[in-house]
């Protein structure tokens, strides 16, 4: 089915999205339970998680093949940056950028812990420096410029080193013309570093201007569980192309807030994909295991007609 088929169908049969999703993740499993829990699971000792959805216990040694989606009710379970980029880009044509640039405590955070502390802690869990991996590579032999965050160094909190990792990113792929693609699952701007992490905010969308509007190159924004606070008032929605996964987490303000502010009761599914979607905000909703050929074809149809500089 071509993009522009599926985006017919999408807004055709809106009502239809949960039977649609319900074939096309069938027989897929999910490989990791979500990660802001910190739970330890170690596949070549067999251990079982269970879904966050449905409660299904899952066996954690075929879990990774099955791109973290749940075999009973096809729950998108999250996945980390490294799991991404392997669905997303070929193999052996990923060329990282910036692997070495590591935040700062410029204003000697503390709280339960410090603020250095924290950043070692989950450097040692996640193997990462921070929150998100950048670089090129090619998708389908397409090649491309991806950015992805990884929600499970300090839930994906945009500082001052995911900032700067991002834009340079994005100037990148505008020096050399390069499609670009954000997979963003992020808790919202990191308070460990207050005004400098809510700067990050406008510098990364004034270099997307410069990339979407004065050189009319293509960046596709990609919405998964959870996608919050500064990503979500920012790059998150300023995609070319918004995509989510099925029932991801999509807000700006959580839900408590926003009862305790309005003093209104929010209604259960407000803040999830589909419902974003009803309301026009997204453009598609794919399922895991269709991500890379949705997002190859966006990039082929691009790559032979782009957009011309008036």
């Amino acid at each position: 089915m071509s993009v522009r088929n599926r985006f017919d169908d999408k807004r055709k049969f809106g009502g239809s999205i949960g039977a649609f999703l319900e074939k096309a993740t069938k027989g897929y499993v999910s490989s990791e339970r979500e990660k802001d829990r910190y739970i330890n699971i170690d596949t070549n000792k067999g251990s079982w998680t269970r879904c966050d959805n449905c409660g299904n216990m899952l066996y954690v040694r075929f879990l990774k093949q099955n791109k973290s989606v749940c075999e009973e009710c096809g729950y998108h379970l999250q996945m980390n940056s490294t799991e991404r980029i392997e669905l997303l880009i070929d193999r052996d044509t990923r060329i990282p950028m910036d692997e070495d640039m590591t935040a700062r405590d410029v204003l000697n955070f503390s709280d339960e812990d410090s603020y250095r502390n924290r950043i070692i802690i989950s450097q040692k869990r996640t193997g990462l420096t921070d929150a998100v991996q950048t670089g090129t590579g090619n998708s389908n032999g397409t090649p491309i410029a991806p950015g992805v965050m990884d929600f499970r160094f300090m839930g994906g909190s945009m500082g001052s080193v995911v900032g700067e990792k991002i834009t340079r990113l994005i100037e990148y792929a505008t020096q050399e013309s390069l499609p670009l693609i954000i997979i963003c699952a992020s808790g919202g701007a990191r308070m460990q570093e207050g005004t400098l992490s809510s700067m990050q905010m406008a510098k990364i969308s004034s270099v997307l201007q410069i990339h979407q509007v004065q050189k009319k190159l293509l960046y596709i924004s990609v919405l998964t569980y959870p996608t919050t606070g500064g990503a979500t008032a920012s790059f998150g929605m300023l995609g070319d192309l918004i995509i989510a996964e099925p029932k991801a987490y999509i807000a700006f303000a959580g839900k408590r807030v926003i009862e305790q502010t309005s003093r209104q009761r929010i209604p259960d599914g407000f803040q999830v994909a589909e419902s974003s979607f009803d309301h026009g905000s997204l453009d598609l909703i794919v399922p895991r295991n269709l991500s890379k050929g949705v997002s190859s074809e966006v990039f082929e149809l691009y790559s032979s007609a782009p957009c011309k500089i008036s």
